[in-house]
């Protein structure tokens, strides 16, 4: 049976958003990789009846009635403002709409938004959108992914940043309303609240990203143990403080980063449970004590921050890191309290991280000559060695 074609409304509408923006090669977000696919967008020989919409670039069509399910124009260098007339949101049954990496000119999200009630899946993110997120976007109730993340613009020349902000609604109205979600990306969205306790009833969430949002006040150790969440992101909250709970074996987490907060306490050793992870970022935080033996159970780290941090002198070693041999990423900078007056062939542990790419050692207080071991490490595409007392092996100069 062959696949209806596009309603003639829908089509109207699409054609009318094109011709509403700016776009093409100079437009583009990231040149290399995007390209503008609303140059498919155009009527064929001039015949509507005859341009079917679903064969467009970024346009897919429910194979029973024809309609506009999916819009996919993500990186499609497209510049110029949407607001409540933007002939966009007339697409009804739309489920899956995804508009990051275009440049919406500080754009508000308007209102009409709501009209989407069918969406399941909707990213704004990394399209230059600003202001305070309507009320509105809470009628969309069944969405399951929602990511609004990195919108902060710092306009030239007034050094001016704008910011998307979720303070009415707050957090907690958007999370007592999108009960389904099980995506929620909001870095770098302006929230300056406390996370509210009702965070830890979305049971389906498997993906939470709070970065750089502002936060305040102390982090529910309950959301450690949300059944299916598997990636945590809090980093670069100076003002949100918290503690790390026991974690359990059954936990699913694979990426834990609380970086730059105001986590506080000591790591426990349960710690280790956590077998499934592949990122772990607890940097510059105020974590006391010893970091726990039991770290060296998460074989399948990729990477690791574990600069500014406190740790007991020696605790940062072979006998608790060395097991960690897959790690492309490491980062110990800024723990001289640790390394202070050391040689550098207490890190030769390192060396068994051949995938190594990032390694990050500045600030430690080392002493001595640069080792040979650092030749193992072929793939080392970015090193930092500085603020150390190190000197380079003669034969070498």
């Amino acid at each position: 049976m062959m696949q209806p074609l596009c309603h003639e409304d829908e089509r109207s509408a699409l054609l009318k958003f094109k011709q509403s923006f700016l776009f093409g090669k100079y437009y583009c977000f990231r040149p290399i990789s995007d390209f503008p696919k609303v140059e498919s967008w155009k009527l064929e020989g001039g015949n509507s009846s005859s341009a079917d919409c679903c064969s467009w670039d970024g346009v897919k069509c429910d194979e029973e009635t024809g309609h506009v399910i999916k819009l996919d124009l993500s990186s499609s260098c497209l510049w110029g403002s949407i607001n409540s007339t933007t002939t966009l949101f007339h697409l009804v049954h739309l489920q899956w709409l995804s508009l990051a990496y275009n440049y919406f000119n500080n754009s508000e999200i308007p209102a009409t938004i709501n009209n989407l009630s069918r969406l399941s899946h909707l990213n704004l993110s990394h399209s230059v959108i600003s202001g305070q997120i309507p009320p509105q976007l809470l009628d969309l109730r069944n969405l399951v992914s929602l990511d609004l993340s990195d919108n902060a613009f710092i306009e030239v020349p007034g050094n001016e940043t704008h910011y998307l902000e979720l303070r009415e609604p707050s957090l907690q109205n958007l999370v007592e309303k999108l009960t389904n979600l099980k995506v929620l990306n909001l870095d770098r969205v302006d929230i300056s609240t406390p996370i509210h306790l009702i965070l830890a009833n979305l049971s389906s969430l498997s993906y939470l990203s709070l970065q750089s949002c502002r936060l305040q006040g102390e982090f529910p150790s309950q959301i450690f143990h949300l059944p299916n969440l598997s990636v945590l992101q809090l980093s670069h909250n100076i003002n949100l403080t918290g503690y790390l709970p026991e974690f359990e074996r059954s936990s699913p987490l694979t990426v834990l980063a609380i970086g730059s907060c105001g986590f506080s306490g000591k790591i426990p050793y349960s710690l280790g449970n956590l077998t499934k992870l592949v990122s772990l970022d607890v940097s510059f935080n105020s974590f006391l004590g010893e970091l726990p033996v039991s770290i060296g159970n998460l074989a399948s780290l990729k990477e690791l921050d574990l600069q500014g941090c406190n740790f007991s002198s020696g605790q940062i070693s072979s006998s608790r890191l060395g097991n960690l041999t897959q790690l492309n990423y490491l980062a110990l900078s800024h723990s001289h309290n640790i390394f202070s007056g050391r040689n550098f062939s207490s890190l030769s542990w390192i060396a068994k991280n051949t995938e190594l790419k990032f390694l990050y050692l500045s600030d430690l207080n080392l002493i001595g000559e640069i080792p040979l071991w650092l030749m193992n490490l072929t793939q080392l595409t970015h090193l930092d060695m500085s603020h150390n007392q190190l000197t380079a092996q003669s034969h070498l100069v």
